[in-house]
């Protein structure tokens, strides 16, 4: 397997998971705890007694709460080490009905038409130059199927403030970015969300995981609590 990663189309990797998959673990734990984006995906498109797949599954944080419901849950993983962790989860948790697939957004190993919901969440899918992917997901999904897209949403809360700064986004790159997704068919709906940690240590070290240090030392000395507002795109398209 060593290596084999390299090879896969379109791979793209992480450097936030791949680098320390269990503060990431963490990170996950932490945010949108009330459960904003399930409930704003199932007004949408409900995945009760349906095949669903999750596109850059990482370690399989998701799977357990599409498992609950959905008839089958594919999980699609590049990266050998994330695959791996995943596929232990699914030992842990019992996940019976979920299968796993060493793959990226680009080539996803399913037949045409095979799938209802699929899921994507801060994966692959950034804007302009994953036409590819969603060309697959034009291709695996079935005629009435939806496509679940979860990125930041950089216009409104801390985080999105936080990311604008250390990372010089413009008004200009938020636009097009939006632009984008709107010319791909998707429907934008933005979310109000948070980080919600119990210790304060575990926030830092998450904030630290994110950003580069010179910046999130400066919005760690200004942000006080166990709780950072981070808002959340939920981009929506049911594919004919």
């Amino acid at each position: 397997m060593t290596g084999s990663w390299h090879q896969i189309p379109g791979f793209r990797r992480a450097p936030n998971i791949s680098g320390n998959a269990d503060l990431y673990e963490i990170e996950n734990r932490a945010a949108d705890p009330d459960g904003t984006v399930e409930k704003a995906m199932r007004a949408i498109a409900p995945w009760e007694g349906k095949i669903v797949i999750d596109v850059g599954a990482g370690t399989g944080f998701h799977l357990e709460r599409f498992h609950r419901d959905a008839a089958h849950v594919v999980a699609v993983e590049p990266e050998p080490a994330l695959r791996l962790r995943l596929m232990q989860r699914i030992v842990d948790r019992n996940l019976e009905r979920t299968s796993v697939l060493g793959a990226s957004a680009e080539a996803i190993p399913l037949q045409d038409n095979s799938v209802d919901i699929a899921h994507a969440r801060f994966a692959y899918f950034f804007g302009p130059g994953c036409e590819p992917g969603i060309a697959e997901l034009a291709r695996v999904l079935r005629p009435g199927g939806t496509a679940f897209i979860i990125d930041n949403d950089l216009r409104s809360g801390t985080f999105a403030s936080w990311v604008r700064t250390a990372y010089a986004i413009t008004e200009d790159d938020v636009a097009a970015n939006e632009r984008f997704w709107d010319e791909q068919g998707f429907v934008a709906q933005r979310l109000q969300s948070c980080w919600r940690f119990d210790d304060r240590r575990l926030l830092e070290r998450v904030v630290h995981l994110e950003f580069p240090q010179e910046h999130a030392d400066r919005f760690l000395a200004a942000h006080t609590g166990l709780e950072i507002d981070y808002n959340l795109m939920l981009l929506s398209r049911t594919f004919d």
